[in-house]
């Protein structure tokens, strides 16, 4: 009976799982499995110099293949092995073979990294001969078969999701908040082993109104910048340097999808919360069900409005918020066909649809909006705001005020504040 390797009979039985999910994504469950495998893999037998301090890890095996591979046909390897050299979340040899392996998967280029290891003498020779998967003809055949077909497989991966490749193959949920330029994002930041995290969030502030992070998030990016490894204040630096720019945020949650702590996070939590024992880990609470069937509804994950449009008039030359306390009961007396309709109060701008036919009957950007208020009668549900009034001909005829009816005073509350904040938060720098 020949002998058989129980890592490459493992990784056999993974793939399967993996090939039975089809597509295979960062949140398929065995994937970390699968490129742990990987890793133990092409780490046994790796022998470690004599004479040197350095631990020698199978990532140097590759980025030695620029060097001493002699196929010339290297192309897509050492665009890979440079692309993982220049990550600049990477802070160890671990974290970039890490990289480099979901590289290789994501590519589909894996089994030709590896043969261009074997067919490297250079390299070889660092492996044992007697305890080594690459160095025995037994089994490196087999593993070579495996890599063939993860290579033909469809991996679907967040590359840039890499900053605790170092620690751990768990990765965390990254999301990526795109924001308009504004005065301040209305955090206040923590710098802990070297990351960026979100310790509270200001009232009023841009990241309070809508709520893109919670305190416990890291900042990994700011427009493509990395503040992995960042010095105390460097966030800040790289906002300046950005100010009056439509801003691009890369964030780490700290729960998983689940609702569960994520793990590699646990013990800088933890310190966090000694140094701040009033810091809550928490969801953003949600409105109660029954409210929430009442008078919102969901839509791609956002949650939309359901109003009375009562009704609009023009108002002349001047939009102040002085306008509204009669142009708001102009509308009223008019007593035009109110119709029910879906409000999306979004980052940059407001969207009005039909709730019946789901026609869109207006959008405006919050530059466009001059003020916004609540009428007192007869229990401030009432709220409207004053917009450049621009007819078919696209010429500017001065200001409209569109009125709105929600279903209760908290809720129009609450619009009125997030379309307050909306163009409050979109000024733009000169």
């Amino acid at each position: 009976m020949p002998v058989k390797d129980p890592l490459i009979e493992t990784l056999k039985v993974c793939i399967l799982q993996l090939q039975a999910e089809g597509t295979v994504t960062d949140s398929s469950p065995h994937l970390a499995s699968c490129c742990e495998l990987l890793e133990l893999i092409l780490r046994k037998g790796l022998q470690q110099p004599v004479l040197s301090l350095t631990h020698r890890d199978y990532w140097y095996c590759f980025e030695q293949l620029l060097q001493h591979d002699t196929c010339g046909r290297l192309s897509a390897v050492s665009l890979a092995v440079q692309q993982t050299t220049a990550c600049p979340k990477l802070l160890t040899a671990q974290g970039r073979g890490r990289f480099f392996i979901r590289l290789m998967l994501a590519k589909g280029t894996l089994e030709n990294a590896v043969k261009h290891v074997l067919h490297t003498g250079r390299v070889m020779e660092w492996y044992s001969p007697e305890t080594s998967v690459l160095r025995n003809e037994k089994f490196v055949e087999p593993f070579l078969s495996l890599c063939l077909v993860l290579s033909e497989m469809k991996f679907k991966l967040n590359i840039e999701n890499c900053s605790f490749l170092d620690e751990s193959w768990l990765l965390p949920v990254c999301e990526t908040y795109e924001a308009v330029p504004c005065r301040e994002l209305g955090m206040v930041l923590r710098y802990l082993d070297g990351r960026v995290f979100v310790l509270e969030l200001l009232q009023g502030g841009m990241a309070q109104v809508d709520m893109f992070a919670e305190p416990g998030d890291i900042i990994d990016e700011i427009n493509g910048i990395s503040l992995r490894n960042s010095s105390n204040g460097q966030a800040g630096v790289v906002l300046s340097r950005l100010k009056g720019q439509p801003l691009s945020l890369r964030l780490l949650r700290w729960k998983c999808k689940d609702g569960a702590m994520y793990r590699p996070l646990v013990p800088l939590l933890r310190q966090l919360k000694q140094e701040n024992p009033l810091l809550q880990f928490s969801s953003t609470p949600q409105p109660s069900p029954a409210a929430q069937q009442q008078s919102q509804c969901v839509k791609e994950g956002r949650i939309l409005y359901a109003l009375q449009l009562l009704g609009k008039t023009s108002i002349g030359m001047y939009g102040g918020k002085e306008v509204l306390q009669h142009a708001i009961p102009a509308v009223l007396r008019m007593r035009q066909n109110s119709k029910e309709v879906l409000l999306d109060v979004k980052e940059t701008h407001l969207t009005c649809t039909d709730k019946s036919n789901k026609q869109q009957l207006f959008q405006h950007h919050f530059p466009e909006i001059s003020c916004v208020g609540r009428f007192g009668q007869p229990d401030f549900t009432i709220f409207a705001f004053c917009v450049v009034d621009t007819p078919d001909t696209g010429q500017p005829k001065g200001f409209c005020c569109v009125v709105l009816q929600a279903t209760s005073s908290t809720e129009c509350e609450e619009i009125v504040h997030r379309i307050a904040a909306g163009f409050k938060n979109t000024e733009w720098f000169v």
